[in-house]
């Protein structure tokens, strides 16, 4: 090989390298957080349908969905605050909310009648917004989209997750568990 073409071959290496590299930057694994997240309590987001239960109180007992603003509308007591509260916190603080004159001793239950939807993107059969289920891993979410298409990179997958209010990204394994509301995206593979 002469010097003029091993010259031209070794700037085509540099200029393919300079195109993939930036790619391989990036890469991020998945932060602690990704992972920590999956063991606490669920916390509310817009797109939760909530069933809100007022023992001895059937005029307040219904399904509220929780808005883009992060709140529910209840009958009595208006805007009520949900985004990023657990179960738990939502019953008490509409337990109070609901004493300030309305009833003495309020009894309420709350619990997800729906969950917010999970978003399926990238190297799928069918791209797009499925039903949430408690357990549901990547993988599950992959198949409900139709499983793979031949390009796709079946290894890991990138997750998009919002946490304690930031909107996080990273790779996991198929196996891992999803959140209400992720967004997995599927690369295609390179070879």
């Amino acid at each position: 090989m002469s010097f003029a073409k091993s010259k031209h071959v070794m700037a085509l290496v540099f200029a393919a390298s300079a195109v993939i590299l930036p790619g391989c930057s990036t890469y991020k694994p998945a932060p602690k957080a990704f992972h920590e997240v999956t063991i606490q309590p669920y916390t509310l987001d817009a797109g939760d349908r909530l069933r809100v239960t007022v023992f001895e109180q059937e005029g307040l007992t219904n399904t509220y969905t929780v808005d883009q603003a992060g709140y529910i509308a209840f009958p009595l007591v208006g805007q009520i605050p949900a985004r990023g509260r657990t179960l738990q916190q939502l019953e008490g603080l509409l337990a109070q909310k609901l004493k300030q004159g309305y009833l003495r001793d309020p009894d309420i239950s709350v619990e997800v009648d729906r969950y917010r939807s999970v978003f399926v993107m990238g190297e799928v059969g069918q791209a797009g917004q499925y039903s949430y289920v408690p357990g549901m891993t990547v993988q599950n979410a992959i198949a409900m989209a139709g499983g793979y298409s031949a390009r796709a990179y079946q290894g890991n997958a990138d997750i998009t997750r919002r946490i304690n209010g930031e909107i996080l990204t990273g790779r996991v394994p198929i196996s891992d568990p999803l959140m209400a509301g992720d967004t997995i995206y599927v690369r295609e593979r390179f070879f």
